[in-house]
């Protein structure tokens, strides 16, 4: 079956690198390659090959990734996922032609100002509802760090089914919890309701001094992806997403 093809000046627009009248001029003074040869006609059409960001230059760089792009991105504290948060947007943390990409690329779902953390951009529409649709059961994994040492009912409440939030008529559905000190543990859960961790400790009596998101799904937080960084998922890591998550281990 072959590739689906589209205009090149069409592609290239798209994935923000100019209008298409820009893109035309590029190509005719040489700046586009294909295989090493100039395509001096950024009209004619290409076929969307997943290996073309290795065969397509522009300006002597690789082509971006194409349509269909899934980021993991490592959230710093005091970066917002929505305008509705005073602060920079996640997306300033990106190249800055990747924000003029059309379609767009989207946080799947959101982490609030004050927690940083494993969180996934995509522009693929239908993946993005794929993750975060109940359906899904896709669990993330939180550590926290609490105002107030831990007394040993928590897991219990929290497995239970029914807790319920302040101003909310339904409980919230189980959630694991393993404590790693006093102050300290891991929760896994697979709703997202609005600040659902602050919240359910709130519950509780207690108070989140600190929230850090580490896995989504089966996918972990790499450990040399610094704050601010970003990783391109293959088809290997967006499955993880999907995956079960293994269990919370909990060092002696």
């Amino acid at each position: 079956m072959s590739a689906k093809s589209v205009r090149l000046d069409k592609l290239l627009a798209n994935l923000g690198y100019g209008s298409r009248r820009e893109i035309q001029g590029l190509a005719r003074m040489g700046g586009i390659r294909l295989d090493g040869a100039e395509l001096g006609d950024a009209g004619g059409r290409i076929p969307l090959d997943p290996d073309l960001p290795a065969r397509l230059t522009v300006e002597d760089e690789p082509l971006d990734p194409l349509p269909g792009l899934c980021l993991m991105l490592h959230k710093p504290l005091g970066v917002t996922c929505s305008h509705k948060e005073a602060g920079p947007l996640v997306y300033s943390l990106l190249p800055e032609r990747w924000r003029r990409r059309e379609p767009p690329l989207s946080t799947v779902g959101r982490l609030d100002k004050e927690t940083s953390g494993l969180l996934l951009l995509t522009d693929d529409g239908a993946l993005l509802h794929r993750i975060i649709s109940p359906k899904a059961n896709v669990a993330k994994r939180y550590q926290v760090t609490l105002a107030r040492p831990l007394d040993g009912s928590e897991a219990a409440a929290l497995a239970s089914g029914t807790l319920m939030l302040e101003g909310e008529d339904r409980p919230l559905l189980p959630v694991a919890m393993e404590a790693r000190d006093a102050i300290h543990c891991a929760v896994t859960l697979t709703e997202g309701r609005y600040h659902q961790v602050r919240r359910m400790f709130a519950a509780l009596g207690n108070h989140v001094e600190a929230l850090h998101r580490d896995r989504v799904g089966a996918l972990d937080m790499p450990e040399d992806l610094a704050a601010g960084e970003f990783r391109v998922l293959d088809a290997a890591g967006i499955a993880a997403v999907f995956a079960a998550a293994p269990p919370v281990s909990v060092e002696p």
